[in-house]
């Protein structure tokens, strides 16, 4: 077995322990830079929500503010933003290279996608549901709980789903800089060195790890649909 892959991935086979080091340091990054990202995108999510016209605590300055700053931060591509966004890494986590460099870009590039989802996942709520809360004196804190996200976990999970692949593509982007993962294997090794069948492997393992993320997501979604 090992002579077969020998032949067919040699210069996989010979460097085992960095692609294990990249794998882990992809799910480092995708890990704790999605759950800040989630954490945050959701609350800016509901407060675009509960501000906007109509909303149930509509302020047209809240909401024009926050959406102008969401927009700005979504129209810059994400290898400007690595740039851009040194010195702001080096005073937040006190360096800008590697994967915790990494750590400030991807939140940053994240946060602004994910609370717009969270928008849309939110704004299929029916209104009617909204209405019958607020006529049954429900405050405003018991209706973003249990009607906009107890009512919206299947779009919630699904809009997760979009964000966290999205977001292994950022990984991947910040790794051709210096960010470490499967990005900095691949552009490394696959890339500059011509190793083609280090950079099919790579592909071969994100797409893996898209898959996990997929099935877990539908499970949940099946899980929590009613």
């Amino acid at each position: 077995m090992v002579d077969l892959l020998k032949g067919i991935i040699p210069n996989v086979v010979n460097k085992p322990d960095e692609l294990l080091e990249s794998i882990n340091q992809t799910f480092y990054m995708l890990s704790v830079s999605g759950s800040i990202a989630f954490v945050l995108g959701l609350i800016l999510g509901v407060v675009l929500i509960v501000t906007r016209p109509n909303g149930i605590l509509e302020n047209k300055f809240v909401f024009s503010m926050l959406s102008y700053t969401i927009n700005t931060f979504r129209s810059i591509p994400f290898v400007i933003l690595l740039a851009a966004l040194i010195p702001f890494s080096r005073m937040i986590v006190g360096t800008a290279i590697g994967t915790t460099g990494a750590m400030v870009p991807l939140v940053v590039g994240t946060v602004p996608f994910f609370s717009r989802q969270i928008e849309s996942a939110l704004s299929s709520i029916d209104s009617g549901l909204v209405e019958a809360a607020q006529s049954m004196g429900s405050s405003p804190l018991g209706i973003i709980f249990r009607v906009y996200l107890k009512e919206s976990i299947p779009h919630i999970v699904r809009v997760t789903q979009i964000t966290a692949i999205s977001l292994i593509g950022l990984t991947a982007m910040a790794g051709a800089i210096g960010g470490g993962g499967l990005g900095d294997f691949a552009i490394r090794y696959g890339h500059q060195r011509g190793q083609t069948d280090v950079t099919y492997v790579t592909v071969l393992v994100i797409l893996c790890i898209v898959a996990f993320i997929q099935s877990f997501g539908n499970l949940i979604i099946k899980k929590s649909s009613h």
